[in-house]
């Protein structure tokens, strides 16, 4: 993928390795917001970006040379071709290129593995729209203050807090998981970069280690926020699409972009929900 820097900031040229709508909504993230006018903004490791498609590039508004290559190349895992994995994934089988073909551009983020875990663990049992407001209600009342909004709190951060001070988040029966999440990972007792660099089972398992983290959020940080992009988030809707429209797919024979295939198997449910639901 080419890039460029210009007046209006950094632009990546992409025809359709990378769509903003598909990336950004697709239930990977939960802090950014369309906009009005199409575009989108979002803040990642404290710094805020508003991103917009125009032609063949995706421009970063207002982006430096230096702030694109520190952050946003990894961030949209750019170095990794997308179109190449697509058609991998679409070879293996005939449902999975029914997948594929329903739909362009989806790219995983690589987030930041506290935000991940934490975003995560307040998705269960919630809708889009309240995971949102909790996550946004938890950078507002911990966050520090950047320029157009608030950065992530930071595990140490919500480590020293209580149940009863993440009240304003209204986050339910999961502000202690929060606190228990926050608490192991300050301490070390749930240490990231040596999950990223073991087994996909042991990695699991040391983040169910975490009061409230089942399979589904473990698997969630795994491939959202520790980048394994062989790992492959299991709930109830996908379980109804794995048994009705992909019986054929065994999950553990897809490989080391089984996570990449997830999306794709999930979003072609979203768009035949009569087929799940029969």
């Amino acid at each position: 993928m080419e890039y460029k820097f210009t007046e209006r900031g950094a632009e990546i040229i992409t025809k359709n390795e990378f769509d903003l709508r598909n990336t950004f909504e697709c239930g990977q993230c939960f802090r950014w917001n369309e906009t009005d006018d199409g575009s989108y903004c979002g803040i990642v490791k404290g710094k805020y970006a508003q991103i917009y498609r125009d032609g063949d590039s995706i421009v970063i508004k207002n982006c430096t040379e230096q702030e694109f290559y520190e952050i946003w190349k990894d961030y949209f895992d750019l170095d990794n071709d997308y179109n190449k994995i697509r058609s991998e994934i679409a070879d293996i089988s005939p449902e999975l290129k029914h997948a594929v073909d329903s739909i362009d551009g989806i790219r995983i983020l690589n987030q930041e593995p506290w935000e991940a875990l934490c975003s995560f663990i307040i998705s269960q049992n919630n809708n889009i729209p309240r995971i949102k407001g909790i996550v946004s209600r938890l950078c507002e009342n911990f966050g520090e203050k950047i320029s157009n909004g608030y950065s992530f709190p930071s595990a140490e951060t919500i480590a020293k807090l209580s149940v009863e001070d993440l009240a304003p988040l209204r986050s339910g029966f999961r502000a202690r998981y929060i606190i228990d999440a926050a608490q192991k990972v300050a301490s070390g007792s749930v240490d990231f970069e040596s999950i990223r660099c073991t087994t996909l089972e042991q990695g699991r398992k040391e983040l169910m280690t975490i009061t409230g983290v089942g399979k589904k959020v473990a698997e969630c940080t795994l491939l959202y926020g520790l980048h394994r992009l062989e790992a492959f988030p299991i709930d109830v809707w996908m379980q109804k699409a794995l048994s009705t429209l992909f019986k054929e797919i065994n999950i553990y024979n897809l490989g080391v972009y089984a996570g990449i295939a997830q999306q794709y198997i999930f979003h072609y449910s979203r768009l035949h929900p009569e087929l799940v639901n029969n």
